[in-house]
């Protein structure tokens, strides 16, 4: 069976399932509204960085890029939906490849227009504090941005494929995003630059960072925990009955 018409199956159940587009929505007003609150934060601190802080909403809108990655997935395992897409396409693997694409390509594309709203709503906010970012930054910021949201739905759609539900996945990913990375970072240092979030996140800075890593190879970092993720996911398919 061709891929085409596998992709437009995969793409017409990502749009008509009314909470992925509702989690798209929501990536884009929880990201913009945060960053546009952090722009009137305090830029007195010397360790301020004006680009992370334009930026900074990405931290608590990125969960809802993880809930349309996780809830692509783990909806197939509800009243045998898996059953009737592989009944469709046998190859469980160009199906789950489809599947991949038809959450990245939407991710990345709303990921990057969020990107640039929040940068604008936390220049906004920042005023002349942000005066001294460079287009280069700001796009390099705009682009790593998407591409790291996109990175995060696929991460989350590899581990719902692993786990076999969303509940569980979300229920490991936001935790691990929004307290544990944190503590953990606290705790060990720059090890924690090797987290698929806090690796990511690099990009997002403008400051040159201490760290092991640097803003194009943070991604990278998340981008290999990312295909772990997918593999790993990819081998429970193959293992599991439908």
């Amino acid at each position: 069976m061709e891929l085409t018409p596998v992709l437009r199956s995969e793409w017409l159940k990502i749009r008509t399932l009314r909470s992925l587009p509702g989690a798209l929505l929501a990536l884009f007003a929880a990201t913009v509204a945060f960053s546009a609150i952090a722009g009137v934060s305090d830029a007195s601190d010397p360790g301020f960085d004006p680009l992370f802080a334009a930026l900074s909403g990405v931290i608590p809108g990125q969960i809802a890029a993880v809930s349309f990655g996780a809830i692509s997935v783990s909806s197939e395992f509800h009243q045998g939906a898996l059953r009737l897409s592989l009944a469709a396409v046998p190859r469980r693997g160009r199906w789950f490849a489809a599947k991949a694409a038809v959450i990245a390509v939407p991710a990345l594309l709303v990921g990057l227009v969020t990107a640039l709203a929040a940068l604008l709503a936390g220049r906004a906010g920042l005023g002349a504090a942000a005066g001294g970012l460079s287009a280069g930054e700001q796009a390099r910021a705009v682009v790593g941005c998407g591409v790291y949201l996109m990175l995060m739905a696929l991460f989350a759609a590899g581990i719902a494929a692993l786990l076999r539900s969303g509940v569980s996945t979300l229920s490991l990913l936001v935790p691990f995003i929004l307290v544990v990375s944190f503590v953990i970072g606290d705790a060990t240092g720059t090890v924690a630059d090797f987290l698929p979030d806090k690796a990511g996140q690099l990009v997002l800075r403008e400051t040159t960072y201490d760290g092991t890593l640097g803003p194009w190879s943070g991604l990278a970092v998340t981008a290999l925990w990312t295909a772990a993720a997918l593999l790993a996911g990819a081998w429970r398919l193959r293992r599991r009955d439908a």
